[in-house]
């Protein structure tokens, strides 16, 4: 039988609510890790030491690459402490027992005159601060926005080229027909399907610790990429081409919507780290209703209900990671944080698949 007239033919999806309560729990876990990972970097008591000077404090908290951060180590050792290598005139010096006045520095290059603008008045870009090169995302921005920009595109390259990589390898799911069959129809297919979701979550692990490590974060991401790519095609073999075309329209114009907004919001002094927490519990809330769903089958009415709530909490998620990727993600985790972006517009187009599927049957 044909898995076209097979899938039009069918009520029920095999594979859509396993699949995304796979995708959910690994969000899960992902968010987990990150939460640990933050509160062990809060919690380290050589960044937050009293008695450090503010040049080590910028470079322990700067979120730099382990490269850069040692060699700023080594340089900040070498600058003396102006106020102790500072020498004071003292009474005896002056003929009348006073102190000599210190003329103010008057047409000196980098120091401050009386007709100089206060530094928060000066412009950003080539008529102001040679270093900054470009305006800061978001208010009270130390680190250079150049960088940070880098680190943003380089993050974004990596999340497109994964979802390339799982529309590619769903299509060939989808089209070539045999395959669908297989994992339907045999005892082998089952196991293989039950592999495949498993997959995700030890790749996961092994990820988290080496997500600094070149190349072997690349060939960790491309394998967990292909495995939740394959159990998504498996998904879409069962779904009729309307509904994956509607599900992903509206999953672009939602990302693309919500990372402009979170982007204008940002340098617009908004913070959005308080989502974090509400996230969590909600998305602990959504597992266990996925696992309901697939051991007690509920209604349409239900399954569209669970589509809509998992849409809204993805879409938080969106916004939440798209401003930890403008302030707080270091440079060293463009893996951990392109994993966490991957993720939620999976996670939401599975969403919104559920409920144009449930609607359109």
């Amino acid at each position: 039988m044909e898995i076209g007239k097979y899938a039009t033919r069918v009520h029920h999806n095999p594979f859509m609510h396993p699949v995304h309560a796979v995708a959910v729990f690994l969000l899960l876990v992902h968010d987990a890790m990150a939460r640990s990972a933050r509160s062990c970097h809060v919690a380290n008591p050589e960044a937050t030491a009293p008695h450090t000077s503010d040049i080590t404090r910028s470079i322990e908290t700067f979120p730099l690459p382990s490269t850069q951060r040692n060699k700023l180590s080594g340089i900040k050792s070498k600058i003396p402490n102006p106020i102790e290598t500072a020498t004071f005139p003292s009474h005896s010096d002056h003929p009348q027992g006073l102190p000599s006045p210190i003329p103010k520095p008057r047409g000196i290059v980098g120091r401050p005159t009386d007709s100089s603008p206060p530094m928060w008045n000066q412009p950003f870009g080539k008529n102001g601060d040679v270093e900054s090169g470009a305006r800061p995302l978001y208010p009270m921005m130390l680190e250079s926005p150049e960088l940070r920009w880098g680190f943003i595109r380089k993050v974004y390259s990596i999340v497109a080229l994964q979802l390339l990589l799982t529309i590619a390898v769903a299509a060939v799911v989808v089209t070539v027909r045999p395959i669908a069959t297989f994992f339907v129809t045999t005892t082998a297919g089952l196991a293989l399907y039950i592999v495949l979701i498993i997959i995700p979550f030890i790749i996961l692990c092994p990820l988290y610790y080496y997500h600094q490590r070149h190349p072997v974060n690349y060939l960790l991401l491309g394998i967990f990429t292909v495995t939740l790519a394959f159990a998504i095609g498996l998904t879409c073999a069962f779904t009729s081409g309307k509904v994956i075309l509607e599900a992903v329209i509206l999953t672009a114009a939602v990302v693309v919507g919500l990372t402009l907004y979170t982007f204008w919001a940002a340098k617009r002094g908004q913070d959005f780290n308080f989502l974090g927490p509400f996230l969590f519990g909600a998305l602990i809330v959504l597992m266990v209703f996925a696992l309901i769903q697939i051991l007690f089958p509920l209604g349409k009415i239900s399954v569209m209900i669970y589509g809509c709530l998992a849409a809204i909490i993805f879409c938080g998620y969106i916004v939440y990671d798209t401003d930890n990727l403008i302030k707080r993600f270091t440079y060293d985790e463009y893996i951990w944080a392109a994993v966490s972006l991957y993720l939620d517009i999976v996670n939401l187009f599975l969403a919104l698949l559920t409920v144009f599927r449930a609607a359109d049957s």
